[in-house]
């Protein structure tokens, strides 16, 4: 919604995806980290459930702007992804 609804005039968008498997070992290894203990399974069920709940809600459901360039971060820790997005913008 930041490139859709917030700022769709920007001269930059990026849709960074990743698999959902991803997203939920990165968020289990944060909290695992911070000493909350919790199931993979548990954190993979929120995510897919939290994915679902933001594309399909009423108001400014979590969509690619049409102009936006999607990059996939799966394989990619936050530098790289940072390294990827200014390369873009240089």
């Amino acid at each position: 919604d930041i490139g859709t609804v917030v700022l769709p005039m920007a001269t930059y968008k990026f849709f960074l995806t990743a698999s959902a498997e991803v997203r939920a070992m990165r968020r289990y290894q944060e909290l695992m980290a911070k000493g909350i203990e919790i199931d993979f399974a548990t954190v993979l069920k929120e995510i897919t459930e939290r994915d679902r709940l933001d594309s399909s809600r009423k108001y400014a459901p979590l969509c690619k702007a049409d102009d936006a360039i999607e990059l996939d971060t799966s394989g990619l820790d936050a530098d790289e992804v940072l390294s990827l997005v200014l390369s873009i913008i240089k």
